[in-house]
């Protein structure tokens, strides 16, 4: 009867256990990739969903500002003209309450670390069309009171 070679299969051992450490090490690799990876998608969703909530800010100071305008011409033959006045002004002020929180809110709002990969819309630009529908709104409002 033959003595098994221990040697031998120590050696098999070492070099299965090599090999599985490789394929941790590579597996490992694989995984910081993904982790990379999903956390720089993330903070692309990020980016968009702030951009989104802006864009609802003005979409809601448009409306509002729209709504100003019409409700002093709704009730012109109606109602006294202060109510139409008052009710518009109302909107009017309210839209710009909402210019200003949208800018400020994607301004001063969450930062973005890391970095996205998408090009956000430059801040000044954002600041600068607030600033031209907020005179858009004071007009309104001069218009409201004036005629």
């Amino acid at each position: 009867m033959e003595k098994p070679d221990h040697g031998e299969a120590l050696d098999n051992r070492s070099a299965d256990m090599r090999r599985s450490a490789q394929a941790v090490e590579r597996s490992t690799g694989q995984l910081a990739d993904s982790a990379d990876r999903r956390t720089q998608l993330a903070s692309d969703r990020t980016l968009l969903a702030a951009e989104r909530t802006y864009a609802a800010w003005v979409r809601t100071a448009l409306a509002s500002l729209a709504g100003g305008i019409g409700a002093r011409a709704l009730v012109k033959n109606i109602l006294p003209a202060w109510v139409g006045q008052v009710s518009g002004s109302i909107l009017i002020v309210f839209a710009g309450f909402c210019l200003v929180a949208g800018v400020w809110r994607e301004v001063h709002g969450v930062p973005r670390d890391p970095g996205p990969e998408l090009k956000p819309v430059p801040r000044a630009l954002l600041v600068a069309m607030n600033v031209l529908m907020l005179l858009v709104a004071v007009a309104a409002l001069i218009g409201i009171w004036a005629s």
